[in-house]
């Protein structure tokens, strides 16, 4: 346990990859799961588009739901790392401890969300017919079951945290994997399987949400020996650990959040132009997580590296971890918009699309994509905050670039009637949020790499 931890003595380019390549590649594995369970959905005799339509307007609360466990798991993740470079492994153990505390707490949460405001959460986007009954019952069914994603995500992130990433690649994989398999059985009801429509993918997603966890509990257990787990720190939370954790975790929560409202209101901007553009909006999400997941991946592997030399004051490692981090995020976003400009037809074909969508769709991805370069940039750019606990600044440039900038201009886009000028919101909050991250990035740099 005293050892020097790798994130502290082996090349960084081998380190960056052997952290972020196990995560980016259940990432994509995940993303996999979203495009085959929108795939099977957009094949729902009869009710295609309403099937597609539904399911994003359940996705704001879905995302609400990653974004509070995945913020808490920022700010254990943040505090771990930092607490095991400085040697402190009473600390990095609370760190531990009260997070499954609070991942409790979050399933309480949204437990209650999915019993009383499901239907109404629905209603307040498009309250009319089968599109609030599918959208109300899936959404149902993934707050209800919310304890599988939850605690998976914990169980990632202190994996994560310690560098074993490779053991948060299988959780992750394994519970995608579980996932694509029994979406066709619980949707069109193959075999043994009732035929449960949307609902039957409400069920696979929760259904491999939990065995993820269950292999994440099994390998922290079993391999992650730089925590100790202890039933009483769980039970017995400690204040001053928790204000640590949310001390990062909350605006990172917060950031995230913004993503939920800035998906209901386009929502709610787009159903009003036509229930096609909020189906494409769905179907863009699901395929963007293609390109946009490996970024994340690289992150996720980046900031446990730049916690530990920050605290272990390594400041050659942590310049060495920007620079490469920076090149690599912006090579897979040119690649992927690449792929979204040239062949957007062959991408909406994977959810069935007929000539409505299409006429949609296409000028959609393509104009969406060319933001993709410098998102790339602003994502890998924002993990300093993270990692050096100033997510303040990620929250600030989340909300400049989603509230202030991208809804107002899609809002005064609209009112064109063009629905292909809509999507020209996108690429104009990508260039505000690129100015405020270089910005805040120089700032923090400053503050904190520079002066050690």
């Amino acid at each position: 346990m005293n050892q020097e931890n790798k994130m502290g003595v082996m090349p960084i380019k081998e380190l960056i990859i052997s952290m972020s390549l196990p995560m980016m590649i259940s990432m994509l594995v995940q993303a996999l799961y979203n495009v085959v369970d929108s795939a099977f959905v957009a094949r729902i005799p009869n009710h295609a588009t309403e099937a597609i339509t539904a399911v994003t307007l359940a996705f704001p609360m879905q995302n609400l739901m990653i974004a509070m466990g995945s913020g808490t798991g920022v700010g254990i993740n943040a505090l771990l790392s930092r607490s095991l470079g400085e040697k402190r492994f009473d600390k990095s153990d609370a760190a531990a401890n009260n997070g499954l505390f609070l991942t409790f707490l979050n399933f309480v949460l949204f437990f209650i969300i999915g019993i009383f405001f499901a239907r109404p959460f629905i209603a307040s986007q498009y309250s009319s017919g089968i599109i609030m009954e599918f959208g109300t019952k899936y959404l149902r069914i993934i707050c209800l079951f919310s304890a599988g994603i939850f605690f998976q995500m914990t169980f990632e992130r202190l994996l994560q945290s310690t560098g074993k990433t490779i053991f948060s690649m299988v959780s992750q994989a394994t519970g995608a994997i579980i996932n694509i398999i029994f979406d066709p059985l619980l949707i069109f009801g193959i075999g043994p399987f009732p035929e449960l429509g949307v609902a039957g993918a409400a069920y696979a997603t929760v259904l491999g949400q939990f065995i993820g966890a269950a292999i994440g509990l099994t390998c922290n257990l079993k391999f992650n020996k730089e925590i100790v787990f202890s039933w009483k720190k769980i039970l017995h939370p400690e204040l001053e650990t928790i204000r640590e954790i949310y001390y990062v975790g909350v605006p990172s929560i917060l950031m995230m959040s913004i993503g939920s409202i800035m998906t209901y209101l386009l929502n709610k901007i787009l159903i009003m132009l036509s229930p096609i553009a909020t189906a494409v909006f769905g179907i863009y999400f699901k395929l963007q997580s293609f390109i946009f997941m490996p970024v994340f991946g690289l992150n996720n592997g980046l900031i446990p590296v730049l916690a530990y030399n920050y605290g272990a004051k390594k400041k050659s490692r942590i310049n060495e971890a920007l620079r490469f981090s920076l090149a690599l995020a912006l090579s897979i976003m040119f690649i992927g918009a690449i792929v979204f400009f040239s062949i957007p037809d062959k991408l909406l074909g994977i959810f069935n699309a007929d000539e409505d969508m299409l006429n949609i769709g296409i000028p959609a991805l393509r104009t969406i994509c060319l933001s993709f370069p410098v998102a790339g940039l602003c994502i890998t750019m924002g993990s300093i905050f993270q990692a050096f606990s100033k997510s303040i600044y990620s929250l600030i440039i989340s909300v400049g670039r989603q509230l202030v900038v991208l809804i107002p201009a899609a809002w005064l886009l609209s009112k064109t009637g063009n629905i292909n000028l809509v999507w020209l919101a996108f690429p104009i909050a990508e260039v505000a949020s690129l100015a405020l991250s270089a910005y805040y990035f120089l700032k923090v740099y400053r503050q904190t790499v520079a002066k050690l």
